[in-house]
């Protein structure tokens, strides 16, 4: 029995929301004027958004008031404040989430307002306008990429492609990927370890970062590539030792043995890619599309820098997934439904998305806003002929709804680096893995019944 909208939660569905995590990090938003009536209110009314700080700048929440004229007040995304304001029956009225991963858990508890009937009537956000990543956001009570529609992405990228820098390359005297065919990730390894280069015992130049969003829905996408499932059918379990998640488990535990990128037994000082492929100390960066907002500020690095497609396992099969799908959704239990709707819409269809596209910092989410994608530039129209190529390889890799993508990123954590440090053999640790993570998933589904 779900509870009806406004009705505080119980304490089975509080336990079960207890073991999400945090989100991951997004790009700063900035945005630009440009009214566009959907005939939804919302005009003087003010609503609560839980996000982080870099996903809504206080210079955007003073262009809201200006344009709609709602006001926005934001409350720091803390997953333990979110289940307390939820369970006392007071949740904000917009929630950041991770499309990719937060939408089938939160949906499965039924604390997710559905969205279809808001977008039905939209004259901003139509379906038919909606790049297919916004199927992240979408769970039918089984399987992520069906159903209702509950959140949508404001950008996103095709996060196993990967930047290079072609400087780099040259310097090593490795040959360029090629712009449209994929590598293996056999050889994207192989070329890492060739432009990795050290000093006194030091990493001065990264051959390759390749950690992805988040490592448990990483590990889904290589299962993918290698033609299988990290999941069962019905995600109530995993297994690293059927011979695809295996051989995409035995590949990542070997690139952060070979140490030729940052990992959980090398960190980078930096704590992400940015800063150091912009300072040329990372040669491969699988940070997708979304870095060009970054590449693109810097005038020396951006005609250097290309954008590669996701590499495949030999005799696996092409898949380019989104890792992300960063976005906002709305609590079943959110007051002002329609102010929020509101800041949706303009959000996610007017001025702000508008600016994102053009900037770069990924692709956006509405197709009729494509043509706003930076090509002014040689290097710039040469990214996005890669990037555009590269659309038609997407796929929603379905993930489980059993437990948070960080709860299970704690507990690789804490068993991966005996094997990355060469103290656990490959299949010792998916034996490992396998018995802590579907205890995990095995209390996730008695929570949700």
């Amino acid at each position: 029995m779900h509870p009806h909208a406004g009705a505080s939660l119980s304490r089975r569905r509080f336990l079960a929301l207890s073991a999400a995590g945090a989100a991951t990090g997004a790009a700063s938003l900035s945005g630009c004027a440009m009214q566009v009536s959907s005939g939804v209110g919302g005009a003087g009314e003010t609503i609560t958004v839980m996000a982080k700080p870099d996903d809504i700048s206080p210079e955007l929440i003073r262009q809201a008031q200006k344009d709609i004229g709602v006001k926005i007040v934001t409350v720091r995304y803390d997953i333990t404040k979110l289940i307390g304001m939820m369970t006392n029956g007071a949740p904000p009225d917009l929630v950041r989430g991770v499309g990719a991963t937060d939408a089938p858990y939160f949906a499965a508890r039924d604390v997710m307002e559905d969205l279809d009937p808001y977008f039905a009537r939209s004259r901003v956000l139509k379906a038919g306008d909606l790049d297919p990543v916004n199927d992240l956001w979408r769970y039918d009570g089984r399987t992520q990429g069906k159903g209702p529609r509950y959140g949508m992405a404001k950008d996103f990228s095709q996060d196993s492609m990967y930047w290079y820098n072609t400087a780099l390359f040259d310097r090593a005297g490795v040959d360029h990927p090629p712009e449209t065919e994929p590598v293996t990730y056999e050889e994207w390894l192989e070329n890492a370890e060739r432009l990795t280069r050290r000093k006194n015992g030091q990493t001065i130049v990264f051959g390759g970062s390749y950690q992805g969003v988040l490592t448990p829905n990483l590990l889904a996408s290589l299962t993918a590539s290698a033609g299988g499932s990290l999941f069962s059918d019905d995600f109530s379990r995993i297994d690293f030792t059927t011979p695809e998640a295996r051989k995409a488990l035995n590949w990542y535990v070997e690139y952060g043995r070979s140490r030729v990128g940052p990992s959980i037994v090398q960190p980078d000082p930096n704590a992400w890619d940015g800063p150091t492929y912009q300072a040329s100390r990372m040669a491969m960066s699988n940070s997708g599309y979304w870095l060009g907002g970054l590449i693109n500020t810097d005038k020396k690095l951006a005609p250097l820098s290309r954008l590669a497609p996701a590499p495949l396992f030999a005799g696996g099969r092409r898949v380019s997934p989104c890792q992300a799908g960063t976005g906002f959704w709305m609590p079943k239990q959110a007051r002002n439904k329609d102010a929020a709707w509101r800041v949706f819409e303009w959000f996610f269809g007017e001025g702000p998305a508008r600016a994102r596209a053009s900037g770069g910092w990924g692709i956006p989410t509405l197709k009729s806003l494509r043509p706003l994608m930076p090509a002014q530039e040689d290097y710039q129209k040469r990214v996005l002929k890669v990037q555009n190529a590269e659309l038609k390889h997407f796929s929603v890799i379905a993930f489980t709804p059993y437990a948070s993508a960080d709860s299970l990123y704690a507990l690789f954590n804490q068993e991966a680096p005996a094997a990355m440090n060469g103290h656990l053999s490959v299949d010792a640790l998916a034996g490992r893995l396998n018995s802590v993570m579907n205890e995990q998933l095995k209390r996730g589904k008695e929570q949700v019944g």
